[in-house]
C-alpha cells in the first residue's frame, strides 16, 4: 500500500525530531561534571556521610549530589582516563584517593605531603600523578601507591605550587604555577625549568581545548599571560586588569574564541575574541559592586557559563553573562574547583 505524501511527511518529520531529541541527550550526556565545594556550617563533621557535607559533588538530574567522605576543604580532583571510577582529590589532609567512584577512600599521601593545592594526571600515562605542595611537588608514578619528591630544578625558595597541569598533548610534559613564576618539565619531572618569573603567584594554568600550543595563565597581581609556543615564552595579555587577584581561567571548549576569568575584585571576565578584549558580565550576580567571583568554567557541552561567588554559591548562565540564576543544592556553597569528565559508557 502506498502511504500518502502527508503521512510521508509526517512520518519523516516524527523521525527527524526523535533523531533530534537522540542527539540532544548524547550530546548533554557527554560530560559529568564534578565540584569541589565547601559549605560554611559549622555543624557539619570532618570524616561523615551526612549527605549534605563538605567535598565533592557531581551534577546530576536532580542536582548536585555529594559523594565521599566530608572534608572541610577538598580543592582540586582530576581522574584516571582509562577509569573515571578512578580520581584523586587534593585536601587538607594531603591526596584522597578512590578506585571505585567515591565509595570507599584512601589517604595516599605522608604526613609530610600536606595541603596540596593541586592534583594533576597524566592522561598519556595515567599511572603518573603530580601533585603541588606548599613547599614543592611530589610525583607518583604507579597510580598514587608512593610518592617522592621531584624537583630538581626548582629553587630553594619560592616553590610554593598553586597549580598543576599536564599537556595533554606530550606525555611528562607538565606545567607548574609557583610563587616565583612557572615552571616546565618535559621528562616526567626529573627536572624543571623556569619558563616564567614573576613575584606573584601564578594561580592558574589552562592549556586551550583547541590548540595545544595556547595556554593561559592568571597570576595573584601580574594580570594574564598568554603563551603561544606550549608556554617557552610568554606574554602579557594588555586588557586585562593587573592590580588585584585573578583566581582563574577557562576555555570554551566549543568557541575557541570565548575565554572566561574569575576575581575577587574584578568580577566576571568574559572574552569573545581570544583575549584580545573583555567585558565585565558579572551583573545579577550576588554581592556590592563586582561581586567576589572565586571560580568559573564554561561547560564543554553546551556552553554555559558558571560563576562561583564566594560563600553565595554556584550560579549558571546561558546567555553569556546577561542573566543568572542560582544552581540549586549549591546556596552558601564556595566552589573550589570545576572537573568535566568526559562519559565513556552509557
Amino acid at each position: 500500500m502506498r502511504s500518502s505524501p502527508m503521512f510521508r511527511l509526517l512520518l519523516g518529520g516524527a523521525l527527524s525530531a526523535v533523531l533530534g531529541l537522540l542527539a540532544t541527550r548524547a550530546a548533554a550526556a557527554s560530560h559529568d561534571l564534578y565540584v569541589c565545594a565547601a559549605f560554611n556550617n559549622g555543624s557539619r563533621v570532618m570524616g561523615s556521610n551526612d549527605g549534605s557535607s563538605n567535598g565533592v559533588f557531581v551534577r546530576t538530574p536532580e542536582g548536585f549530589r555529594h559523594i565521599g567522605i566530608n572534608y572541610p576543604l577538598a580543592i582540586s580532583a582530576t581522574f584516571d582516563p582509562r577509569d573515571a571510577k578512578v580520581f584523586y582529590v587534593a585536601c587538607l589532609s594531603g591526596v584522597l584517593r578512590t578506585l571505585d567512584g567515591g565509595k570507599t577512600w584512601r589517604l595516599v599521601t605522608g604526613w609530610d605531603e600536606t595541603e596540596p593545592k593541586s592534583v594533576a594526571v597524566d592522561l598519556l600515562k595515567p599511572d603518573h600523578v603530580y601533585t603541588g605542595l606548599p613547599d614543592g611537588i611530589v610525583v607518583s608514578r604507579d597510580r598514587g601507591q608512593t610518592w617522592q619528591r621531584r624537583e630538581r630544578g626548582l629553587p630553594e625558595r619560592g616553590k610554593y605550587t598553586q597549580v598543576v597541569r599536564a599537556d595533554r598533548t606530550r606525555q611528562g610534559r607538565v606545567m607548574i604555577g609557583c610563587e616565583t613564576g612557572i615552571y616546565l618539565t618535559e621528562n616526567g619531572a626529573d627536572s624543571w625549568k623556569r619558563v616564567l618569573a614573576t613575584a606573584e603567584t601564578v594561580n592558574d594554568l589552562q592549556q586551550s581545548p583547541h590548540d595545544p600550543r595556547l595556554w593561559i595563565a592568571v597570576t595573584q597581581s601580574a594580570g594574564a599571560l598568554i603563551s603561544r609556543d606550549g608556554g617557552a615564552t610568554w606574554k602579557q595579555l594588555a586588557s586585562v586588569p593587573s592590580a588585584k587577584a585573578l583566581y582563574n581561567v577557562a576555555f570554551d571548549a566549543r568557541e575557541p574564541g570565548r575565554l572566561a576569568i574569575a576575581s575577587w575584585n574584578y568580577g566576571l571576565l568574559l572574552s569573545a575574541d581570544g583575549g584580545v578584549t573583555w567585558t565585565p558580565r558579572h551583573a545579577g550576580l550576588p554581592g556590592e559592586g563586582s561581586p567576589r567571583v572565586w571560580r568559573t568554567a564554561i561547560d564543554p557541552d553546551n556552553g554555559q557559563l558558571f560563576a562561583a561567588v564566594f560563600g553565595q554559591g554556584l550560579h549558571v548562565s546561558s546567555d553569556s553573562g546577561l542573566t543568572w540564576r542560582p544552581v540549586p543544592g549549591m546556596e552558601g556553597g564556595s566552589v573550589q574547583t570545576f572537573t568535566f569528565v568526559p562519559r565513556t559508557g552509557p
